[in-house]
């Protein structure tokens, strides 16, 4: 999972696989099949651990604005973890891959649309509950939101600090900068 993580889907060789799991290539297949079932094993993986703090935070906040706060505080948590490799594997293990590999791309991208759902989802039971207006274009908020997501796991692959991460949450969660009328 790290290794996909640190380098994304197409960096990593069947080598550097053998290498790090400490398995002949005979082995390496018995056990997993294929490169990309190995792949889709170490997303699976960090959905249920690093990636789980995320969507979980979503769900557990009392109001809309609570919740979008304490997911996207959760992932600065998960992405500047002193033992992580920094940003997402959902978001960055397979953005630009070959061609061959693009049902790798799609499997990545379909659990990104899943998340970006349970955000919009969680805008629109915001505003059944009262604690959005009825009129806030929760599909914009729910996309400026998925971008701020994807924007936290890319700056820190890039190297940013969890204060400035942290940071980045405050000015998105300041309601002089998202309006939700």
């Amino acid at each position: 999972m790290r290794l996909f993580w640190s380098r994304g889907y197409d960096a990593v060789s069947m080598a550097d696989l053998r290498a790090e799991l400490g398995l002949t290539q005979a082995s390496l297949y018995a056990a997993f099949g294929s490169k990309e079932q190995l792949f889709r094993d170490a997303v699976d993986l960090y959905r249920q651990t690093a990636g789980f703090s995320t969507t979980d935070a979503l769900a557990q906040g009392v109001s809309a604005r609570e919740a979008i706060h304490a997911m996207l505080q959760a992932a600065v948590d998960a992405f500047s973890a002193p033992d992580a490799p920094g940003g997402c594997l959902l978001i960055l293990g397979a953005t630009n891959c070959a061609v061959e590999n693009k049902a790798v791309q799609d499997h990545l991208l379909f659990i990104r649309r899943q998340i970006s759902q349970a955000i919009l989802d969680r805008l629109k039971q915001g505003q059944r509950d009262g604690d959005i207006p009825k009129t806030a274009p929760v599909i914009a908020l729910a996309g400026y939101y998925n971008t701020v997501l994807h924007g936290l796991a890319l700056q820190s692959k890039d190297g940013a600090t969890r204060k400035t991460l942290t940071q980045v949450v405050e000015i998105a969660m300041e309601p002089a900068n998202v309006t939700y009328h």
